[in-house]
């Protein structure tokens, strides 16, 4: 799980419409360090990408500012957390709610259950990766906050028997 540290530029998992033009080839090479293992000090990432560190902590923080870098995170099992089930579940909004996504997006993501909230193509609207402590957690999670919701038309949850990260991408 996803844990956030600090987080700026525009809402999580938002990005500025013009986000690549603002990002040039050193700084592609500054977000890989940094999305490989965001604690690198600035002198290292420096070193590694070829600029001067005074340079460095300039460019780090312009693409915080400007959207390219959400936030820094801790990579948290969230068994460690008691969290033993995870489940994905795909969510489709009630016609009258696909004009004004927006609410139902504010109101989920503030659940403790909710991991990720992803923005499909497809018949689905929304794929929403959540972590429970078990499966009465994750009955009560669907039954209570999304098939009572007026603005969720189906749902489809699958369980996550086992998550594995993707060699070099956080």
């Amino acid at each position: 799980m996803d844990v956030t540290d600090a987080e700026t530029g525009p809402a999580r998992g938002a990005a500025p419409k013009n986000l690549r033009a603002v990002v040039d080839p050193v700084d592609r090479a500054i977000l890989r360090v940094l999305a490989e293992d965001a604690r690198t000090t600035n002198q290292s990432l420096a070193q590694q990408v070829g600029i001067a560190a005074s340079t460095c902590l300039v460019r780090v923080r312009a693409l915080r500012e400007s959207g390219a870098i959400r936030g820094f995170h801790a990579d948290v099992d969230p068994a460690a957390l008691g969290l033993e089930l995870q489940a994905m579940i795909a969510v489709r909004l009630a016609a009258h709610a696909r004009g004004s996504m927006g609410p139902f997006v504010a109101r989920i993501r503030r659940r403790p259950e909710v991991v990720d909230v992803y923005f499909v193509a497809g018949a689905n609207d929304y794929l929403l990766h959540v972590a429970v402590p078990g499966t009465s957690d994750l009955r009560d999670f669907v039954a209570e906050h999304l098939n009572r919701d007026a603005d969720v038309a189906l749902t489809e949850t699958s369980l996550i028997f086992e998550h594995t990260r993707a060699v070099g991408r956080r």
